[in-house]
């Protein structure tokens, strides 16, 4: 089994930056693809961004594009979400994901391992 643990969630005013973590631990002696979906009331979860198992690879969602880019410190299994230019309609709960196999995916369903989330409030 996998873990998953956020952190790096809070409170930031219109065009503001946060950096989110997330470390997985368990069996990760495998190839172990990652990503970030974020969820907010009333509405479903919704792909942000993801990278593969040795970081080369990175699929980014329309939400993300030019402003979080993701990035992944395979020695530590940390993967990154840099968020920056944080509009009040990012305010959500952020989740990271994983899943066996080298290759990021934008589909929920592909993901077996989920993290508790974070919450990012950002405020006008």
């Amino acid at each position: 089994q996998v873990q998953l643990v956020e952190s790096g969630g809070g409170s930031v005013q219109d065009g503001g930056s946060l950096r989110l973590s997330c470390v997985a631990s368990g069996r990760t002696d495998r190839r172990y693809a990652m990503g970030w979906f974020r969820q907010s009331p009333g509405k479903e979860r919704e792909f942000v961004a993801a990278i593969g198992w040795s970081g080369a690879s990175t699929r980014i969602g329309d939400v993300a594009k030019g402003r979080f880019p993701v990035s992944r410190d395979t020695g530590k299994n940390t993967i990154f979400l840099h968020m920056s230019n944080l509009k009040p309609e990012d305010t959500a709960m952020y989740y990271c994901a994983g899943a066996f196999g080298g290759s990021p995916s934008e589909a929920v369903f592909e993901y077996n391992h989920w993290g508790p989330g974070v919450q990012v409030t950002v405020s006008s």
